[in-house]
C-alpha cells in the first residue's frame, strides 16, 4: 500500500467501508420474507398470463380495469364504506364525551374504561358472532343480515383505538386552562367544548379515525357470519370470489391492501405531525 493510501485511511474524515450489523441483516431478511408474497401477488395481478416460466409473459392493467368496472365489487366497496363510516360516527358521538368527562370530572371512569376497552380482544369474534346470532336472528329485533347489526358490532371492535387516541389527545393539552380561558371570554360549557377543546384534539380524532378505518377495512369474521351475502361487504366479496380468475382476485387483494396501507399511512402521518408540533 502506498504512503498516500495510508494517509487517506488515517484521516479522521476519511470514509471507511462498514459492514451491516447482524441486527440490520435480520431486519432486512424479515422484511424481504414478508414482502415476497405481496410482490408475487402484485406480479400476478399485473400479468396477462403466467404459465410455467419464471416471469409473466406480458404485463397488463386489464384485471384492475375489470375490477373497477364490476358493479358487484363497487357495491361491496360502497357497503364497506357505509358500515365503517356509520361505526366511526357512532364511536365519535359516544366516545369523545366519555373520554372528555373521564379526563376532566371523573378520573375513576378512565380506569374503568381502560379495562372495558380490552374486552373486545378478550372475546373471540366467532364467539361474539354466535351470541349475536342467537339474540338478533329473530324476535322483536331481527337485525341479522342487515347493516344495522354490523355498525354497533364494529363500534365495539374499534372502541380501543378510538378511546386511547382521543384520551392521549386530551392528555397532551391543558383542558382546564382552555376551559377557564373560554369562560372568561363569555363562552358556555358547550361552546368551550366544541369551539376550544375539540379543535385542539383534532389530530387525535383524525388518528383514531384513520387507524380504525384501516382496521375495519380488513374485518371479515363478523361481516361473514352476521350478514354474509345478504349485505356483501368487501371482505365477504373477496371470499366469494375465490373460485374466479387468480389474476382478478390478485388485483382485488392488492387493491384492498393499498387502501388499508393508505389509511394506515395517513394515521401514522397525523401521529408524527402531532409529535413534531407538541410543545
Amino acid at each position: 500500500m502506498s504512503p498516500n493510501a495510508d494517509l487517506a485511511l488515517a484521516r479522521p474524515g476519511a470514509r471507511r467501508l462498514t459492514l451491516p450489523s447482524a441486527h440490520g441483516l435480520v431486519v432486512v431478511a424479515v422484511f424481504t420474507l414478508l414482502a415476497l408474497p405481496l410482490v408475487a401477488t402484485l406480479g400476478y395481478a399485473l400479468a396477462a398470463s403466467w404459465g410455467a416460466s419464471l416471469l409473466p409473459d406480458a404485463l397488463t392493467l386489464r384485471w384492475f380495469a375489470e375490477l373497477w368496472t364490476t358493479p358487484r365489487f363497487l357495491a361491496a366497496f360502497a357497503r364497506s364504506l357505509l358500515v365503517a363510516t356509520g361505526a366511526l360516527a357512532l364511536s365519535l358521538v359516544l366516545v369523545v364525551p366519555v373520554a372528555f368527562l373521564a379526563h376532566t370530572r371523573y378520573p375513576r371512569l378512565d380506569a374503568w374504561m381502560n379495562g372495558l376497552i380490552l374486552m373486545p380482544f378478550a372475546v373471540p369474534p366467532v364467539v361474539s358472532s354466535v351470541g349475536l346470532l342467537q339474540l338478533y336472528a329473530g324476535g322483536p329485533l331481527p337485525l341479522v343480515g342487515t347493516p344495522w347489526i354490523l355498525i354497533p358490532t364494529y363500534f365495539t371492535i374499534v372502541l380501543p383505538f378510538m378511546y386511547r387516541a382521543i384520551a392521549n389527545g386530551l392528555r397532551a393539552i391543558d383542558v382546564a386552562a382552555l376551559q377557564d380561558a373560554a369562560r372568561l371570554l363569555g363562552a358556555g360549557p358547550l361552546q368551550a367544548f366544541f369551539l376550544v377543546v375539540l379543535p385542539n384534539i383534532r389530530v387525535g380524532v383524525q388518528i383514531a379515525i384513520f387507524l380504525s378505518f384501516s382496521f375495519l377495512a380488513g374485518e371479515f369474521v363478523f361481516a361473514n357470519m352476521l350478514v354474509g351475502t345478504r349485505f356483501e361487504t368487501l371482505q365477504v366479496y373477496l371470499n366469494n370470489m375465490r373460485g374466479e380468475s387468480g389474476h382478478f382476485t390478485s388485483a382485488l387483494v392488492i387493491t384492498l391492501f393499498a387502501f388499508t396501507l393508505l389509511l394506515t399511512w395517513l394515521g401514522n402521518r397525523q401521529a408524527g405531525h402531532a409529535k413534531d408540533t407538541a410543545p
